[in-house]
């Protein structure tokens, strides 16, 4: 059974007023919303990705664990905070794997392993992630849809309940946002090939 939004907020504005037996009740009340956030960012993510959707799930309740300083408002905000998280989380490991990958801590590998390395998407998310920050600096609402429907797989209608904006205003940001990234990936792109 699904809790209720209501139970969710409740148990987070106790959490966040210092009620610690708050989060023992809030972890079983969110798990299966942070697994199907994990499940969806490690979907665009090849098969044979080597952090797993468990592991995800599990470095991102470390990481709400350890931020005590945020005023939680209600489980929209719980669920872009965690959707943001996700990202980082993937895009530090992509990081990591291309610094792997360049020579950095340099380790003996099989052929086999090699060619899941290669096959891996990690180059993609990294460039994601540099222009959906070039477009959240240069609009910060759009930068934010596209984190939530796109990370945090939401839809329009919850998006647009996370922004406090109305759902016309949520799917026009989307498309620009698609549209901008779309010519800022495919231009980072060209300048790459030259």
């Amino acid at each position: 059974m699904k809790p209720s939004p209501a139970e969710v907020t409740k148990c987070l504005l106790a959490w966040s007023n210092g009620d610690q037996s708050a989060l023992d009740r809030l972890i079983p009340l969110v798990h299966a919303e942070l697994y199907r956030l994990a499940k969806r960012c490690m979907g665009k993510e090849h098969s044979g990705h080597t952090l797993q959707t468990t592991a995800l799930v599990n470095e991102a309740y470390v990481r709400l664990i350890d931020a005590r300083h945020v005023k939680w408002q209600d489980r929209a905000h719980f669920i872009a905070i965690s959707a943001r998280l996700m990202r980082r989380i993937l895009v530090d490991h992509a990081r990591s794997s291309n610094y792997v990958k360049r020579g950095g801590e340099a380790q003996r590998i099989t052929l086999e392993q090699a060619a899941v390395y290669s096959e891996e998407r990690a180059p993609d998310l990294v460039r994601l992630d540099d222009a959906l920050t070039a477009l959240a600096e240069t609009d910060l609402r759009k930068g934010q849809v596209v984190e939530l429907r796109f990370f945090g797989g939401l839809s329009v209608e919850e998006t647009a309940e996370v922004l406090r904006v109305s759902a016309d205003t949520v799917g026009r940001d989307w498309r620009l946002a698609k549209a901008w990234l779309l010519r800022e990936l495919s231009s980072e792109s060209t300048t790459n090939q030259t």
